[in-house]
Order: structure tokens, then sequence, then C-alpha cells
């Protein structure tokens, strides 16, 4: 046909030929396009067709494709006794494979058997080959991959089998939805094993199964090998994990060494860092300008010295965790409240860091009203607390009972006199009942009464206290060699703590050359400076005759000196013996 564009499909099968030609003439009036079927030397023409036109971009063998492809769809047409349906169709992207410079695939069936051709390609100029009883191949197969729902499937079904054999350890993981565990049973095994091998029992981990998070090769052990360089000590690890779980999900370089390296810039020594983190493991996930800055800041600005910073976070690092706001601020306001000064405050801090760890409501306050209850004078409390501050940080209550209890059988002590003991040594509340026993025996032996004994504890509480060689020594030469009578010493039991060779002997010695007469407590109680005065004096002044030594507040207030090395201390025995 003139003008008309022929595409054409050749099928072979079983000796016979099938032809498909289909010619699509020039858009011209109403004309139908016309379709040509062949089989064999027979010649079927068909014009009685539906079509749909479609434009293809490419073509094999044409360069500037413009081809308008006939969508058509013929009745089934029978010839002697083969049944044909011939059906080319455009289907994208269902029967049709669109490849680069391809025509469409056309399918073609006879006598109930499909056939069909392959997509010519541009790059190709093979012809078409007939595929028979063969299923198409869906194009999506080409990308085939595990599908989404089966990778879940799979790893719900693994993360099953990892719970139950933590729940056959024993260890509970309802805590762990949501966290990135091993895949297999095998490496969780290898997680459980190298806690144990570091002291942490299933109970450890039960307290914090998110360490079960944590990879032996990339997170615990570069912490421990960290840790270890420092000189944290292997046979605290055990500890350390246990109060600081959390340190082996840190990073080394991000999280650790900047707050090691802040702490240095604390004036903290090298030799002592790990001490500080043995003691107060937290302190590694604390921010630098947090918390740590902050009471730091606030301690300097009440008066700790800028040089003792270090040695006060050495000491007592909790520090370092305090908030100011309700922790440190309220015990200091608290202290000035009764009286202490902010600065002798800011000494006591420097001597004993630890006292900001009593806690203000629990501990602080009902001591102090204990204190009253046991007849101690309110405006005595400065100096109580400023002597021994521990005793706003005990357990008060049942140690008074139980101090008062002890002593009055001793000494035969009124329940009355039990306050002036304690407000002139709060020390009484740690002392042993073997320490009070053996003082008071000694002192019965030296000659004086139970009635004298009681006056010299109520006076001079301090002789219960003190070293039983050294008194022994003191009273020999009270008693040979300045030969005075015992009630000097009932007037004066402070005596016995004054040493014997650096101020008793001495002082002894001046006054009998130049022949004064004159009370032990003139004798003792000034310093050096003011007894060369009184030497100088022509009578005794009886104003300065002072019965006791009394604490000064503002030989507290004096700037501590540096005496060691490193400021690390041992916590220590807070009972006399």
């Amino acid at each position: 046909m003139r003008g008309s564009t022929y595409l054409t499909s050749r099928f072979a099968t079983q000796g016979f030929t099938l032809s498909c030609r289909h010619s699509v003439p020039p858009f011209s009036g109403h004309r139908q396009p016309e379709t040509v079927v062949s089989v064999g030397n027979s010649e079927i023409f068909h014009t009685s067709v539906n079509c749909v036109i479609m434009k293809i971009r490419s073509c094999a063998g044409i360069t500037k494709p413009s081809l308008l492809l006939v969508h058509s769809e013929l009745p089934a047409l029978t010839f002697h006794k083969a049944k044909l349906t011939w059906t080319p169709t455009l289907k994208i992207p269902g029967n049709c494979e669109r490849t680069s410079g391809s025509v469409t695939r056309f399918r073609c069936s006879v006598a109930g058997r499909t056939f069909s051709s392959t997509p010519v390609s541009s790059s190709s100029s093979k012809p078409n080959t007939v595929h028979l009883n063969r299923k198409q191949v869906n194009p999506s197969s080409l990308y085939s991959r595990p599908s989404l729902s089966n990778m879940k499937k799979e790893r719900i079904a693994n993360r099953a089998k990892v719970y139950e054999f933590l729940r056959v350890l024993g260890i509970i993981p309802d805590e762990l939805d949501g966290l990135e565990l091993p895949v297999t049973v095998e490496v969780m095994q290898e997680r459980i094993d190298f806690l144990h091998k570091l002291g942490l029992t299933i109970e450890d981990i039960n307290n914090y199964p998110l360490v079960l998070g944590c990879s032996v090769k990339k997170n615990m052990i570069p912490v421990l090998d960290y840790l270890g360089k420092l000189g944290v000590r292997k046979s605290t690890f055990t500890e350390f994990l246990r109060r600081y779980p959390q340190v082996l999900h840190a990073s080394v370089v991000v999280d650790l060494a900047p707050v090691v390296k802040y702490l240095q810039g604390l004036d903290i020594k090298p030799n002592d860092i790990p001490r500080v983190l043995e003691r107060y493991p937290e302190v590694l996930g604390f921010k630098l300008e947090g918390t740590m800055s902050t009471s730091v800041a606030y301690l300097v600005g009440i008066g700790v010295s800028r040089r003792e910073v270090g040695g006060v976070l050495t000491r007592y690092p909790e520090i370092l965790g305090m908030r100011v706001g309700r922790v440190i601020k309220p015990f200091v306001e608290y202290l000035e409240g009764l009286g202490i000064p902010r600065l002798a405050i800011a000494r006591l801090i420097e001597k004993g860091p630890h006292i900001l760890g009593f806690g203000l409501e629990e501990r602080v306050k009902p001591n102090v009203a204990s204190l009253l209850e046991f007849n101690v004078r309110k405006e005595s409390l400065p100096s109580i607390i400023a002597q021994y501050p521990e005793i706003i940080g005990i357990d008060l209550q049942p140690k008074l009972l139980g101090q008062r209890s002890l002593i009055q059988p001793i000494i035969d002590l009124e329940p009355k006199d039990f306050g002036t003991i304690v407000e002139k040594m709060p020390q009484i509340v740690s002392l042993s009942k073997n320490s009070m026993v053996k003082h008071a025996d000694f002192l019965k032996g030296c000659g004086f009464s139970l009635q004298q004994v009681r006056c010299m504890v109520v006076e001079c509480p301090q002789i219960l206290a003190l070293n039983l060689g050294i008194m022994k020594l003191s009273f020999d030469y009270f008693q040979m060699e300045m030969q005075r009578p015992l009630d000097d010493l009932v007037a004066f039991p402070a005596f016995f703590t004054y040493g014997l060779e650096s101020t008793i002997k001495p002082r002894d010695k001046i006054v009998r050359k130049k022949g004064f007469q004159c009370s032990l407590s003139w004798l003792l109680n000034c310093s050096d400076e003011k007894f060369k005065e009184r030497l100088n004096y022509d009578t005794i002044e009886m104003e300065e005759m002072e019965t006791m030594p009394s604490f000064d507040m503002n030989s507290l207030m004096e700037p501590r000196s540096n005496e060691s090395d490193s400021e690390f201390e041992e916590d220590s025995d807070d009972e006399y013996v």
C-alpha cells in the first residue's frame, strides 16, 4: 500500500510460517489501518480493526524515530482447523519491555499456542527469536533482593534467641528493647564472659543491663586500656564499673581525655588523677562547663584559696558533682547563720572538704537540734563545729546518749555537765569507753579523789584522750621538780596538754629563777611572746590569770600551708583511742 508504513513480525513453527504485517496509512480522512495475517502461502486481509495510536520514540533502524504504532484488537480467525488469535499489544511496563532503541514485543496465539517475538535492539541486527512454552520473566526480578519484611522477621528471630539466652543466665532483658545487640548468641556470650573476668556478676549486669550493648573490642578494651595507662589500678576496676558502668560506652578521645585534661587544669597533680578517678568515677561523665566549673567557682568565691582547690578536689572529688544552688550554697549559708564566719567555713572546707557531703536536711540540722537537747549552749555551736566538723555529719543522737551513759558511772558525772564537756571537747562523742576508763584510773592513781577527777574532766575533758605515757612524765615533773600541790592541777588540768620539754620545763625554770609565785594558768596559758612580757611585770595581774585556754576562731581563718606533694589521703578513723 502506497504511503503506508509496514511493521512485520514473522513466526515459524511446526512446518508453517505465521507472518503478521501491520500497515499504518497516512492520516487522511477516516481510513482504517490495515492488518494482514499470512499463514503459509495464504494471506488473510483484515481491515475491521479498532485502533489506538501510540507514538514510539525509538525504533530499530530508524535514525529519527517517528513511527506510529497501532494497537489492534482482532477477533479470532479460523484457518482450516487452526485457531488464530492476533494481539499485537504495547504494554508499559507489563508485557512490553522497553529498552534503548527497541520495538515492543508482539504476542500471537495459534490454536492455543502462544508465540512471542523478542524486542529488536538498535544495537543488534539479529532477527527476532521465538520462545516456546516459556514463562515471561518479571523485569523487577533483575533487581531482586531480600524483602524488608523478611529482614525484619530475621532480626526479630535472632533477638528472641539472644533474649532467651539471657533469661537462662538470669539476666532480665526488658530494658534492652531498642538497644542494638549482637545478632548471635555467641557474641553475647563473649561480652558476658568479659564482664565476668572484670569481676561483675549477673546482679551487677541486671543493675545496668545496657552494658550488654558495649562491644568488647570497640568499647570495653579501649576504655580499660586508657584507664590503666592513667594509673587506675586493675584491682579497682570491679568497683569502678559497679559505680559507673556507663564509662564503657564512652569514647576515649571525645569523652574521657578532655575530662582528665580539665582535672589537671584544676591543679590536681598527675599522680593524684588515678586516685581521684578511683574514688569518684562518675566525674568522667560530667560536662566540662557544667556543674564542675560552677562548684569550683563558688568555693573560690567564698574564700577557698585558689592554690588549695587542687587539694580540696583530690581529697573529696565529689564536690565536682554537687550543684551550687541545691547543695553547697545552702550548706554554707546555714553555717553562717549559726555564727561561723564565711572565711572560717572556707578554711573548714580546705581542711575537710568532705563536710560538704553532709546532708543539710537529713543530718546537719537534726544534729544541731540534738546538741541543744543535750544542754549545749547555742552560742557554743560555732566553736563546737569549728573544732570538730564531723559532729554535724554523724548519726549523733545515739552517740550522745551512749557516751553520756558511759561517762556518768566512771566519774560520777551530772547529766547537766555533759553538755559542758561536749562544748569543750566535741570529740567526746567518738571517744572509746576503754580510753575514758584508763585515763580516769590514771588520775585516781595519782591521788585525786573521784570528785576531783570529775571536776578536772568537766574543766578539761581533753585529759581523757591524751597519751598516757606523756601524762605520766608531766605528772612526775610536776610532783618531783615543781613540788606543787595537787589542787593546782585540779584548778588547771590543762597542764597535761602542754609539752613538757617545749613549754613546761623552760618556763618553770625561768619563773623559779626570778622567784615568782604564779598559778599554772599564768605560767602556761599564753603565747611565748606574751610570757616574755609577763616576766617584765613587777606584779602578777589577776585578769591575766585565765583558767582555761579557749578556742580562737580567728586562728581557724589563717591560710593553710601545703605540706605534701600529694593531697590524696586515705580515710581515717574518726574514733579516738
